[in-house]
């Protein structure tokens, strides 16, 4: 309950059937724009994956992933996936996907440790989306070429929603302003991860913080990120590491930095075992995807999710993200937030 951020005279915009009409356009809407941007196809991925073959997506290396036995198999163990980070290279490997095309899918997850509150719920949707890329495209410009795209994507389907409901008003700027976790720590040095986020949110409306995972100059990272997707310690021209990032929204409503995006160019052979190396986690060298990475089996490749209750949640403008999915919550935020006017699904 601690999470729980409850703002004041808050009533939202849309009623409850309007809210379920609007998130189906919302959907529809985003992916075909987004597909269309970025030149991607859709795909269907799977819920759960084997145990033990290192295609579960880590996220910061202590989350649990929901663990069950299949009957069929002698038992054998699998997960309920994270997230889809890894599975997609392979699924690029296995379609021999040309340079310049990629894949998205809807990415259903559960992740049973999340801190419950407006921004997390135990049920993760996004848009998992990779792309195939050459060597060559590895590179900051590259990166920040592909979020302008994504960012052109949430614009249009921004105006889009506020034509269909004119009471729903635009509120992102024109261009999203890129910025170093470095940066931002030098900027505001006195302040928490999250404080600078929010304090960079608030100032440009949409940010992109570049370099997530790796040790800034505080000996500390902005944010934990898994060693084998993404790039974190590939230094670029400017002297800093990094080959991934968050788009970041400043959120009225909420009044807090709001991301709706992780992505990054991932890791190549090189970023793959220096990056294990500093995790202390050389022994995933022995699961079947870094091996084929690891034997020039996968293609290089950009990719990300993108928050789709994130997303609508952000669009109609609404205090908390069970206002825009059905999950499970405790009693008594059930409770808090239905006298403070937020009608959870």
């Amino acid at each position: 309950m601690n999470k729980l951020i409850l703002p004041k005279h808050y009533q939202s915009t849309l009623d409850v059937e309007t809210t379920e009409k609007a998130i189906k356009k919302i959907k529809d809407y985003f992916q075909i724009a987004l597909a269309d941007e970025l030149q991607l196809r859709r795909v269907t991925a799977p819920i759960a994956v084997l145990k033990g073959t290192g295609i579960n997506d880590d996220l910061n290396g202590i989350e649990r992933p929901v663990t069950f036995p299949i009957k069929c198999m002698e038992e054998q163990p699998a997960e309920v996936v994270h997230s889809l980070a890894k599975w997609k290279r392979l699924r690029l490997a296995d379609l021999k996907m040309e340079t310049g095309r990629g894949i998205y899918t809807d990415m259903n997850a559960l992740r049973p440790d999340e801190e419950l509150g407006n921004l997390h719920s135990l049920y993760v949707d996004q848009w998992d989306w990779e792309k195939s890329i050459e060597e060559k495209d590895r590179t900051l410009t590259y990166l920040k070429e592909t979020v302008k795209k994504i960012y052109s994507v949430y614009k249009r389907t921004e105006e889009n929603i506020s034509k269909e409901y004119p009471e729903i008003k635009p509120q992102l700027p024109e261009e999203i302003t890129f910025i170093h976790a470095e940066d931002l720590l030098k900027e505001y040095p006195e302040l928490t991860v999250k404080e600078r986020e929010t304090a960079a949110a608030k100032k440009y409306g949409a940010i992109f913080i570049i370099g997530i995972g790796g040790e800034l100059s505080n000996g500390e990272a902005h944010d934990g990120r898994a060693p084998d997707y993404d790039d974190w310690t590939t230094e670029s021209k400017i002297g800093h590491y990094g080959l991934n990032g968050d788009i970041v929204f400043w959120n009225p409503i909420i009044e807090k930095a709001f991301e709706v995006s992780s992505m990054g160019i991932r890791v190549d052979k090189k970023a793959l075992l220096k990056q294990l190396e500093i995790a202390n986690e050389e022994k995933r060298k022995e699961f079947l995807f870094h091996k084929m990475l690891l034997a020039d089996e996968l293609p290089f490749t950009i990719g990300g999710g993108i928050g789709q209750s994130r997303t609508c949640m952000f669009l109609l403008k609404k205090a908390h993200i069970g206002e825009v999915q059905a999950s499970i919550w405790p009693d008594d935020m059930k409770k808090t937030c239905k006298e403070a006017g937020i009608e959870l699904l």
